[in-house]
């Protein structure tokens, strides 16, 4: 149990002249959830089907529950579950026949009653797949990935698309997975879902780590205690000097982004007050003015300027 589920080194993987991963360094330890974040294009995918023996790597090494998909492929693939960002399952046939066919691949597995129980799909067992819903679908993806009984499970983006309900039962799922001694590692652009499922985050942007560590350690990297954002009214925002904001007590960060500004501040009571008293010295009027609690999207701006969704 010393041996981490999981450790790659020096990842490289490049399409033409792109990079699209350069030189990336994971270790997740057994029993853990690590969550790989960044925007379309970052190399989220492209790391994830290299760990998950879906794509050879240019440059490095990958070790997943101490073996290599060199020297024992078949070992690894019987004791990992893969949800790929997205799966194409035959539409004709049932959802208890689409596990079975599944169930099938493997020496050793779960029995189909209880995956589907957890899951959620009992009652839909002898549903056409082409009947079920978008979050439906999603969790029978999961359960083909959960059929064989897994130790690390990789899931690549497993609620992009799906309603607050459907995304809350995905994670009651994966949730319930980890709670029972099982690794998960996935990639995601929601960071109200890394924060709610990882024990860990690696921020990625480019191909490369930009930050990595706990998600309150990452969030704690700011030095903030909120966000304050500002939309003044058409026409006032230009007098509005980011020096002069920037200058204004607990103001530890200004950023532009059109009309609207964004300030990281470390005293929020002084910085409203003292940004309320500036606004009306220069005559800015206010559309609206929020403030929240810092989040892994914040870090990300604040490190490349832009938004993980983008």
């Amino acid at each position: 149990m010393s041996v981490p589920a999981l450790r790659a080194t020096g990842l490289v993987k490049r399409f033409g002249d792109l990079t699209a991963v350069d030189g990336l360094e994971l270790e997740l330890a057994r029993g853990m959830c690590l969550a790989l974040l960044g925007p379309n294009g970052a190399g989220k995918t492209t790391t994830i089907e290299m760990l998950e023996g879906l794509t050879r790597p240019d440059a490095g090494e990958i070790e997943i529950l101490g073996r290599t998909w060199s020297t024992d492929a078949e070992g690894i693939r019987e004791r990992i579950g893969v949800q790929l960002q997205e799966t194409r399952l035959q539409e004709k046939v049932t959802v208890l026949e689409t596990l079975r066919l599944f169930r099938s691949f493997y020496r050793d597995g779960r029995d189909l009653a209880e995956v589907l129980e957890v899951v959620g799909l009992t009652d839909k067992r002898d549903a056409r797949v082409e009947t079920l819903s978008g979050g439906q679908h999603q969790r029978l993806s999961l359960a083909c990935a959960l059929v064989s009984r897994p130790e690390l499970l990789f899931l690549d983006e497993p609620t992009t698309g799906l309603d607050p309900q459907a995304r809350r039962r995905v994670w009651e799922i994966v949730a319930g997975f980890k709670q029972e001694g099982g690794t998960v590692l996935l990639t995601t652009h929601y960071m109200d879902e890394a924060e709610r499922l990882a024990d860990d985050v690696v921020i990625i942007d480019a191909g490369k780590i930009i930050a990595k560590g706990s998600p309150a350690a990452v969030i704690g990297s700011l030095h903030a205690e909120s966000i304050v954002e500002l939309h003044p009214r058409d026409g006032t925002g230009d007098r509005l000097v980011d020096s002069a904001l920037l200058a204004l007590r607990g103001v530890s960060e200004v950023r532009r982004e059109g009309s609207a500004f964004t300030l990281v501040v470390t005293d929020t009571q002084a910085s409203v007050g003292a940004l309320l008293g500036h606004l009306t010295d220069v005559g800015v009027e206010l559309e609206s003015l929020q403030t929240h609690s810092p989040t892994l999207e914040d870090v990300f701006v604040a490190l490349t300027g832009k938004h993980l969704r983008e």
